[in-house]
């Protein structure tokens, strides 16, 4: 990005901030405290965030340098910003995405207010296979293209580090394709873009060795994504739980690590299934059985909820409540998506997980920050406000950090800081 470039109601103001120093004051400090013996926030203790009321955080060299109480008197800087008493908190960061497509599906609306459900539309062809399709035949530099727009508009809204998966090739090469297309955008983007490799998503029904064929793609990638997660879609109508155990013997074997999506619709054993082979994270949960629930509570696994699908679909929500309060971890995500989860917004994910899976505003707060951050092994360097830590930042419009999880279609922070480079929102 160049000096100064307004895109998506930013405003940019990149190189000469990125390596000079930047001072906020007067601002009210708020971020979850990461465990002594790290990993996830749990239970109970999603509910505490450390507050400085009136305090100052010092960026420096795209890191945090310094957080205090009162004003950053005493320290020289290149620019120093006054938030005027606003919170000030972690950029959010967006464990569950599929920001990288080609073409739109805005008709399917029209058939699910006919009364067509997801899994008919997929069933009929439609729904993701229709994106299989326009993205089999956009380059990789159309993608690279589509999905730094998209990340812009996530930036916008306040998110920072972002996951994005591949899964709408559904055969070697265009997965490939995808991957290369995020890599090519992680490379110049400001905030980690972590890549999933979502190889098990709708059948190819045309292609009987797809479960190998992409266990020969994960032999192909190891090396060169050695931490990337593998992903599953395990649903009826999609991948069984059959097809899933075998990819990820294959990942587990390769020592990668793996995710899945589970009981979107249907409790199949997907669940269980990622426990067995200790999933990094177990992502959607909304028919999720009592026992299921109760598992992946005393379990390591971070539950991921997506309550943007609940809100677009049918209004059913994983009840992120019950596994709070028995003592698991959480995490929230849009899972931005043409087809079930047309948002960009963590921030509208963790209204609706407030509103509708009964977060108050702090645990809301950790699904969208430190947890997020966990699900993606970045804990370490982002997702909290330490010295440190990358300055993956965003400064709200408001003064009560409660707005966070209540308001809705607000036009997001004022301002944003990931790695040290700043950008403002324009009217």
């Amino acid at each position: 990005m160049t000096n100064d470039e307004e895109f998506h109601g930013f405003m940019v103001l990149s190189s000469p901030m990125v390596n000079e120093s930047i001072a906020i004051e007067n601002a009210r400090i708020v971020s979850c405290v990461p465990p002594a013996g790290g990993g996830a926030l749990r239970g109970g203790a999603m509910g505490a965030l450390r507050i400085i009321e009136r305090g100052h955080v010092i960026v420096e060299n795209g890191r945090i340098a310094a957080v205090g109480a009162g004003p950053a008197v005493t320290r020289a800087v290149s620019a120093r910003i006054d938030a005027r008493g606003r919170v000030l908190m972690p950029a959010a960061v967006d464990c569950h995405t599929h920001a990288c497509w080609a073409g739109e599906r805005w008709g399917e609306w029209e058939q699910k207010r006919a009364g067509a459900s997801y899994l008919e539309i997929l069933k009929a062809g439609g729904g993701i296979l229709s994106t299989v399709s326009a993205v089999r035949a956009a380059s990789r530099d159309a993608l690279a293209s589509q999905l730094a727009e998209r990340l812009a508009e996530m930036r916008a809204v306040g998110t920072g580090p972002v996951e994005v998966k591949t899964g709408y090739g559904l055969d070697a090469e265009t997965e490939l394709k995808m991957l290369e297309a995020i890599l090519a955008v992680r490379a110049v983007w400001p905030a980690p873009v972590v890549p999933t490799l979502l190889l098990g998503h709708a059948l190819d029904r045309e292609n009987p060795a797809q479960v190998a064929d992409m266990c020969a793609l994960l032999e192909r990638v190891a090396q060169r994504v050695p931490n990337a997660a593998v992903d599953a879609y395990c649903e009826e109508g999609a991948w069984n739980v059959a097809m899933c155990r075998t990819l990820f013997a294959k990942a587990r074997q390769l020592g990668m690590p793996v995710r899945i999506h589970a009981d979107q619709f249907n409790a199949i054993g997907a669940l269980e299934l990622a426990l067995e082979f200790g999933a990094r994270s177990v992502d959607h949960l909304e028919a999720s059985t009592a026992s299921g629930m109760a598992a992946l509570a005393a379990s390591a696994s971070i539950g991921v909820a997506l309550p943007v699908c609940g809100f677009a679909l049918d209004g059913r929500f994983a009840d992120g409540r019950k596994l709070i309060d028995q003592g698991g971890a959480l995490a929230v995500a849009s899972n931005w998506n043409p087809g079930s989860a047309p948002s960009p917004s963590v921030q509208f994910a963790a209204a609706l997980a407030a509103k509708h899976m009964r977060l108050t505003a702090a645990e809301a707060i950790c699904a969208v920050t430190y947890n997020a951050a966990c699900v993606l092994g970045l804990e370490g360097s982002t997702g909290s406000i330490g010295v440190g830590l990358r300055a993956d930042l965003q400064l709200l419009a408001h003064r009560d950090e409660r707005a966070y999880a209540h308001e809705v279609a607000g036009p997001g922070p004022d301002l944003t800081i990931l790695g040290g480079e700043l950008s403002v929102r324009v009217a």
